[in-house]
């Protein structure tokens, strides 16, 4: 082992570690809590000048609300690491201990990303205190929990049926990449349970492994959160800030968060049945059943279909741009924001309304966006706005409804703020869920309580109106024909019983 450093906050660790890497997201839990699955591990650094021994204390800054606890597993490499197969991966990890990956999710969204400053700070890495041989123990058969005020509130294995990547895995990714030095930590993830924390409150975290001969255990990692100062300088950094996004995310949900649920689906999803039938039905005849109903503020004023010919059939997956303003979009605009989340997110089947407010002076979405909707399954895209690289995104095989084409990037006129919330595109309103179809005459929104109706009725008009058309065709004159009246509806009703329609 390397001789342990003089400074007390290193005093559990052999080195003090030349790098920290921690995984974004690893736990089956967590991810059903976050809603996204990854396919492959991602991963950002911590400086070292964050690590802080048992019993120390945390800040949390004057004027913040979310500093959140992660317990986690931390990996203390043993031995150099370089292109080291994934059978041979734990043989590079010399202990294990227990970590709290603190973050303050006020300034997660200034980061984009990088967690630089609201993971990077002081003190928002302990590790400890005692190290676990990682040769004494299976990386499947460990456990992590976390207490917050002495009540448990994580506490989760490492085994496959837990984690969505093995611990190894991580050590034989990185060091694809890097060599992993003696002293370098990783921390390996956090389950579901973590959550924000006050200033007074003490947070615990231990890991150990439960199935083991002689139970090892790194003991208890005690942080005690206290207010610390908030004096953020705005003239040479960007300011805490926090949105309801961060506050789910922060606490673990809404419901904990304080925040109101979700609009819930009354009706079932969009049936294969259903969508055939709308397929089929025309945006002008199922405008005029929805009139019929009294339902008249559903169609998107402006977007047009980019390929002539194409027809829309889908769910509503909503995106909302806000007006520009300059400070807004140097915390929004950038990194992965709101705009690149939802197209990230979009499921099959459904279509990204995109609130622009009626302004086609910018683009809304270009080639590469329009090609992640169309590799995602998405039915296609509907935006009050402009279309960059038009003509490309016209060739893609996507239906996409728009104002036409632009050539300015989105930071024109437009803060990509939010997604899965109600909108306003081309004056209608539109929910996550609603149903949207759109042909050469434009595009509506179908509440979904009615859409099985409003499509029967459609087609049944249609044909209706078939019929009426082939007897003008024959000479007849419009008079008591269209509308019908009680004559040719005896007439049309004899025909469609004896064809059996």
């Amino acid at each position: 082992m390397t001789d342990a450093p003089t400074d007390p906050r290193f005093a559990a660790l052999p080195a003090v570690p030349g790098k920290i890497i921690a995984v974004h997201l690893s736990y089956e839990s967590r991810a059903a809590q976050r809603g996204r699955r990854p396919a492959a591990p991602s991963y950002f650094f911590k400086p070292a000048s964050s690590v802080a021994a048992s019993g120390a204390t945390i800040e949390r800054p004057a004027g913040t609300e979310l500093l959140a606890f992660e317990g986690e597993v931390a990996l203390i490499i043993g031995t150099p690491a370089r292109r080291v197969p994934l059978e041979r991966a734990w043989e590079h990890v010399g202990w294990v201990t227990a970590s709290n990956d603190w973050g303050l999710y006020d300034l997660r969204g200034n980061d984009k990303g990088s967690n630089v400053r609201n993971k990077g700070r002081d003190g928002y890495t302990p590790l400890g205190p005692q190290l676990i041989d990682a040769r004494a123990v299976d990386p499947t058969a460990l456990r992590v929990r976390t207490w917050r005020n002495g009540e448990l509130v994580q506490d989760d294995r490492t085994s496959d049926e837990h984690l969505i990547f093995p611990l190894a895995q991580f050590v034989a990714d990185l060091s694809q990449h890097f060599t992993l030095e003696v002293g370098d930590v990783i921390l390996t993830g956090t389950p579901a349970g973590s959550s924000v924390a006050q200033p007074g409150d003490v947070v615990e975290v231990e890991v150990d492994a439960p199935d083991t001969a002689g139970t090892p255990s790194s003991g208890r990692l005690v942080t005690r959160v206290v207010e610390g100062p908030g004096d953020f300088d705005e003239s040479i950094g960007s300011l805490p800030q926090v949105n309801d996004l961060q506050r789910e995310e922060a606490w673990g949900s809404r419901q904990a968060a304080g925040l109101p649920s979700e609009p819930e689906v009354k009706t079932p999803g969009l049936t294969p049945e259903l969508r055939a039938k709308l397929l089929e039905a025309p945006v002008a005849g199922l405008s005029q059943q929805l009139r019929q109903r009294g339902i008249r503020g559903v169609f998107i004023d402006g977007p047009k279909s980019d390929t002539p010919g194409a027809k829309l059939v889908g769910t509503a997956k909503t995106l909302r741009f806000v007006p520009l303003r300059e400070d807004l979009f140097k915390a929004h605009g950038g990194g992965y924001n709101a705009q690149k989340r939802a197209f990230d997110a979009v499921e099959e089947g459904e279509v990204i309304v995109i609130e622009a407010r009626g302004n086609a002076g910018s683009g809304t979405l270009g080639d590469i966006l329009a090609l992640r909707a169309k590799a995602r399954g998405a039915a296609g895209i509907v935006t009050d706005g402009g279309v960059r690289d038009h003509t490309v995104v016209a060739g893609i095989d996507l239906p996409v409804f728009s104002q036409g084409g632009h050539p300015a990037v989105l930071g024109r006129y437009h803060v990509p703020w939010e997604h899965d919330v109600t909108i306003a595109c081309g004056g209608a309103t539109v929910q996550p869920g609603d149903i949207i179809v759109g042909d050469d005459d434009g595009v509506i929104v179908i509440p979904p309580a009615l859409a099985e109706e409003v499509a029967d009725a459609t087609l049944a008009q249609e044909a209706e109106d078939a019929w009426i058309a082939a007897q003008v065709e024959a000479g007849h004159p419009v008079d008591g024909l269209f509308p019908m009246n009680a004559e040719w509806r005896a007439r049309y009703e004899a025909e469609q019983a004896q064809s059996g329609a």
